[in-house]
C-alpha cells in the first residue's frame, strides 16, 4: 500500500504562563496518532512550567506571535504576512487555534503561511463582537465545548454545518477515587475527623463566584472549605478574605492557593462546588467540575451552560441557580446531611464520565475532526501525498 505523509498540526495557545486550558490542550496533543498526525505547537511567548512537557515530547515548538492587531486595516495584510514569514517553514497543514479571545487575524496569518484550513476551540461564552463572526466565518471548522454555544452561536445554517460539538475530556487514570491523600489536609488544617468538607478548585477571580459559597456555609457549624486557586485578581483576593472574615469563617475557611496535586486534594473532600456566577458567561467545559466528578465526588454547580452539560441534577450532582446563597445553602444542607446521597451522586458522577467524558473520547473527537478537514481539502487542492 502507499505511504501517506502525516498531516502536520499546529496548536496555538497565548503561553503557558497564564492560559489555563495549556494543560488540557496538551493532553490532546501527546495522544495524537503520529503515524496519521504531526502535532507542533507555537506560543507568543514561552516561559510556562508546560514548556518542558512539549520539549520532552519533541514536537516542535514555536515561540513567534501568531495574531497581530487587526487595526489599522490598510497595513493589516501586510503586517500579518510578516507575521506568517516565520510560520511558513513548518509546512502546517492544519492551524488550530486554543486562543480564548475573538481575534481573527491568526486565521489570515495560517493561510499566508500555507495552511489549507483554520480551526478554533470555542472555549467560553464571550459573544456579540463583530469579531467573533469574522472568527467564525474565517474558520474551516470549530470545535464548540457545550450544547448552548451550538444553539446560541452557531445556529446559523453554513456556521453549523462546520461546528462540532467537542466537551473537554479527563484523564481518567489520574482523577479517579482511590487517589491517595498525600497532602494529608484535614490534619494539617485541623479539621476534625468527622466534618464534612466542601472543596472548590478555580482560581480567584470574581467570574468563580467563591462569594456565593462563602454566604451559603456561613451558617453550616460542622462544615470546612478548602479553596484551591492562585490569586489571580489580588483586589478580588483582598475581598473574600474580609468577607471570610466578615462571616466569621477564619476557622473553617481555608485559602490553599494554586494547588498541583488535585486528585491528592479531591481524596481528602467530601463534595465539590463550582459556583460560577452567570453575569460574564465564560464558563465553556469546566475541567475542575469534570475532574472532581471522575474522583467520584458529590457536586454541586450552577446552572450556566457547560456546566449543565455535564451534570444531571439529582443524578450525578446538583445544580443550583447562579448567585443564588439559599438554593447553594440547601444543596449543601442535603449533602452535608445524607452521606449515602453524596456516595450516590458520586458514584453515578464517576460513570457519566467514563461513558461520555474522558481524554480518549476528547481525542478521537479531534482525529475525526482533522479527519473531515483532510477530505474535504484533498478534494478541494490536495493534501498530503500519497
Amino acid at each position: 500500500m502507499p505511504s501517506v505523509d502525516p498531516i502536520r498540526v499546529l496548536f496555538t495557545i497565548p503561553n503557558f504562563i497564564t492560559a489555563g486550558s495549556g494543560r488540557a490542550m496538551l493532553n490532546i496533543v501527546e495522544r495524537l496518532d503520529r503515524r496519521r498526525l504531526a502535532p507542533g505547537v507555537c506560543v507568543s511567548r514561552k516561559g510556562g512550567e508546560l514548556d518542558r512537557v512539549v520539549e520532552e515530547l519533541g514536537l516542535p515548538f514555536i515561540e513567534a506571535e501568531f495574531t497581530v492587531p487587526a487595526r489599522p486595516y490598510l497595513s493589516l495584510a501586510w503586517r500579518a504576512w510578516r507575521a506568517a514569514r516565520r510560520l511558513r517553514r513548518g509546512g502546517f497543514q492544519i492551524w488550530h487555534s486554543f486562543h480564548y479571545s475573538s481575534d481573527y487575524t491568526e486565521a489570515i496569518i495560517a493561510r499566508m503561511a500555507g495552511a489549507r484550513a483554520w480551526v478554533f476551540t470555542k472555549k467560553n461564552m464571550s459573544w456579540g463582537e463583530r469579531a467573533w463572526r469574522l472568527r467564525t466565518q474565517f474558520a474551516t471548522r470549530i470545535a464548540a465545548q457545550n450544547t448552548d454555544m451550538l444553539r446560541e452561536f452557531f445556529g446559523r445554517p453554513a456556521w453549523a454545518r462546520k461546528t462540532r460539538l467537542v466537551p473537554r475530556g479527563v484523564v481518567t487514570e489520574r482523577f479517579h477515587p482511590e487517589a491517595v491523600p498525600e497532602l494529608n489536609l484535614r490534619c494539617r488544617l485541623g479539621i476534625p475527623v468527622d466534618d464534612v468538607v466542601v472543596a472548590c478548585v478555580a482560581q480567584l477571580l470574581p467570574v468563580k463566584g467563591h462569594a456565593t459559597l462563602l454566604e451559603a456555609v456561613a451558617t453550616s457549624a460542622d462544615l470546612h472549605v478548602l479553596l484551591a486557586g492562585a490569586p489571580l485578581d489580588a483586589e478580588y483576593a483582598r475581598e473574600l478574605d474580609a468577607l471570610t472574615r466578615r462571616l466569621r469563617l477564619e476557622r473553617r475557611v481555608h485559602f490553599l492557593g494554586q494547588v498541583s496535586n488535585v486528585p491528592a486534594l479531591l481524596s481528602e473532600v467530601d463534595v465539590f462546588v463550582l459556583p460560577t456566577w452567570a453575569r460574564w458567561r465564560m464558563e465553556g467545559c469546566p475541567v475542575a467540575l469534570l475532574e472532581a466528578m471522575a474522583c467520584g465526588k458529590a457536586c454541586v454547580a450552577t446552572d450556566i451552560p457547560g456546566s449543565r452539560d455535564l451534570v444531571e441534577t439529582g443524578v450525578s450532582g446538583l445544580l443550583v441557580p447562579p448567585e443564588d446563597v439559599e438554593a447553594m445553602k440547601g444543596a449543601l444542607a442535603a449533602l452535608v446531611a445524607d452521606a449515602g446521597l453524596r456516595q450516590q451522586l458520586g458514584m453515578e458522577a464517576r460513570r457519566r464520565v467514563l461513558e461520555r467524558f474522558t481524554i480518549e473520547a476528547e481525542v478521537a473527537a479531534h482525529e475525526a475532526l482533522y479527519g473531515e478537514i483532510v477530505t474535504w481539502s484533498r478534494g478541494r487542492e490536495g493534501m498530503g501525498r500519497e
